[in-house]
């Protein structure tokens, strides 16, 4: 099977995709009959590339790490206007989706996976604001035109979360999903406990290592966990939750002072996501920092692990962890949702059914 792919965004997270590509290349072909042609190549600042014949990935790696422009690569040299006129004219049968996140509507990312799925092309997406703000929507759009809309990167990088949630508890009813889910803030509350370094220092100290950004208001704040639990609570639990839905409280607020006191009561300090079945129907979603015994094996997470817990009415527990992610496992998760895609696993795909409604709604 030959498919013609693009990669939208060309970060840390396009370029190890684009390492990932070409070191599976011969396990594609071999174990999945899947041949690959790259045909477009679209980055924020650095420029368009597309070509119907198919782009060298590792002449546009280098082109990428020198900060050249893939204009210089485009055939004829006609450069490509803007992200737009790409994507209206890329001969993709699918696109790989990495551009940053916009926490607050998911747009521009949001449109263009729109625009994509309408005119037939699978998408495969790490980016979380399209998926926390039109899941459903994108979700019944793909199902319409009988094309992929996988996302499996969006939560815990390359970790099957989704999938298993998705296809492993066939005729489960998950009723209540806990974790850890942002690596920026475990990482700070480690170094805090571990270092008895004040939030300023620790946060400085993730900034320098590249794990937080300039700007850690979407890690600190807990929009970034918050937007993950919306993703887990629409698409295993039948919620239609946004970003704003959750009841959020960040770790901004904690002190070293904060993070001793829990340790000589035998607890720590973690930021943790949950998302469960009210009583009367309906779903509610709280982010807040908690003090967990030493034993919970939430508090039991370190450094810039993750982890998700799954209760349903089957099986009491189910624990994934994924440790220490970066982009290279990001990609493998965006690898794993083409290979699906390819295999035909979002035909006929189970959707969660949406929870009964509350008798005061």
């Amino acid at each position: 099977m030959q498919l013609n792919v693009a990669l939208l965004g060309f970060g840390n997270v396009g370029r190890a995709l684009a390492e990932l590509l070409l070191a599976k290349t011969d396990t594609l072909r071999r174990d999945f009959d899947l041949s690959l042609r790259v045909v477009g190549i679209s980055t924020g600042r650095h420029g368009h590339v597309i070509d119907r014949m198919g782009i060298d990935l590792r002449t546009a790696l280098d082109a990428a790490r020198h900060g050249f422009s893939l204009d210089g690569l485009q055939p004829n040299n006609r450069a490509i206007p803007s992200t737009e006129r790409f994507l209206a004219d890329c001969p993709a049968d699918l696109v790989f989706e990495s551009i940053p996140t916009n926490p607050h509507d998911g747009l521009p990312a949001l449109a263009y996976i729109f625009g994509l799925l309408e005119r037939g092309v699978h998408v495969v997406t790490a980016n979380k604001g399209p998926v926390a703000f039109g899941y459903r929507e994108l979700s019944d759009l793909a199902a319409r035109k009988g094309v992929g809309f996988f996302f499996e990167s969006t939560v815990m990088d390359g970790a099957p979360v989704l999938g298993v949630g998705r296809e492993g508890l066939p005729a489960a009813s998950l009723e209540r999903i806990t974790g850890i889910l942002n690596s920026t803030t475990n990482y700070i509350l480690t170094r805090m406990e571990a270092e008895n370094l004040r939030f300023e220092d620790a946060l400085a100290a993730a900034q320098q290592i590249g794990i937080a950004e300039t700007d850690p208001t979407l890690d600190v704040d807990g929009w970034d966990a918050a937007i993950k639990t919306a993703i887990l609570a629409n698409v295993l639990m039948g919620a239609d939750l946004r970003p704003a839905d959750v009841d959020r409280e960040g770790i901004r607020g904690i002190s070293l002072q904060d993070v001793q006191a829990a340790s000589v009561a035998g607890q720590r300090i973690r930021l943790v996501c949950e998302a469960s079945r009210a009583p009367g129907g309906g779903i509610v979603a709280r982010v807040a920092p908690r003090w967990l015994p030493r034993e919970d094996l939430l508090a039991t997470i370190t450094g810039t692990t993750s982890i998700v817990n799954f209760e349903s009415d089957v099986l009491p527990r189910l624990t994934i962890i994924e440790h220490n992610p970066g982009p290279a496992t990001t990609a493998y998760g965006m690898l794993a949702d083409m290979i699906n895609i390819a295999r035909g696993r979002h035909a006929n795909l189970h959707q969660p059914v949406a929870p009964p409604a509350s008798p005061d709604s």
